[in-house]
């Protein structure tokens, strides 16, 4: 029998969401196809699942490069020796931070775009390309409270993750009856990974959404049967105020 696949894009330090859903994923036996701009972070990621006995390949992909997300999506599907083609695809790449709106650039306005929103276009359009046909998977798109709503110096976040939860609804209608499940989720709160510990070591995790728990809530999406599936699901710490 060969072995399921899933492909992560936007895959960053070993202590991020990214990561952490590729670890879950090998630990449910699948081979993971590990997507992110930086070699050396995807690597380690792939290192570790490997010497945990797992199945993992890292391979360098900027979703914002219409030619790079192509390859790798045709390198997921072809044919491989004892793998499947994947039947699970998530979106994870992101940007963020403040930005006074006098001082927003229209450069980094596009950035912001072509990172959270962009980005997920050219991942969502080749994963329908090439799960529709075979009338089955799971397309998940991380989201963020500015999916919901723009908060001030936070408009270039908001417009791309708008934009991000726009093409999630849309794909869900169009593939959904065609047996292709695309989901949402929205993260309304701190991640407890690298990117915010860097940022602010003391804050306290007790506070933050733990990335192992995130991923096991897409598991769960993943594993939802047809009839009762998840289109938007959110998710915050108890102590978040909404």
């Amino acid at each position: 029998m060969s072995m399921p696949s899933a492909v992560i894009v936007g895959v960053g330090a070993e202590q991020g969401l990214g990561a952490a859903l590729c670890r879950l994923l090998a630990g449910k036996g699948y081979h993971v196809f590990i997507a992110g701009r930086t070699l050396a972070k995807i690597d380690q990621v792939a290192a570790a699942i490997k010497a945990s006995g797992g199945s993992a390949e890292a391979i360098e992909t900027d979703a914002t490069d219409e030619a790079a997300v192509t390859r790798l999506f045709e390198h997921a599907f072809a044919a491989h020796a004892d793998i499947a083609a994947p039947d699970f695809i998530v979106f994870n790449a992101g940007i963020n931070r403040p930005i006074g709106f006098r001082n927003l650039t229209a450069a980094e306005f596009e950035e912001f775009w072509r990172i959270c929103c962009f980005g997920g276009f050219l991942v969502g359009r080749e994963a329908a390309r090439h799960l529709a046909p075979l009338g089955r998977g799971t397309v998940i798109f991380t989201g963020a409270s500015a999916s919901l709503r723009g908060k001030a110096g936070f408009a270039q976040f908001a417009a791309a993750k708008a934009g991000l939860r726009m093409i999630s609804q849309s794909m869900a209608r169009e593939f959904g009856p065609l047996g292709l499940h695309v989901a949402h989720t929205i993260i309304d709160g701190g991640i407890d990974g690298e990117r915010l510990r860097s940022r602010r070591p003391d804050v306290d995790a007790d506070g933050l959404l733990n990335i192992d728990a995130i991923a096991e809530s897409y598991w769960h999406i993943h594993r939802q049967h047809p009839s009762a599936w998840t289109q938007e699901l959110d998710l915050r710490p108890y102590k978040e105020n909404f």
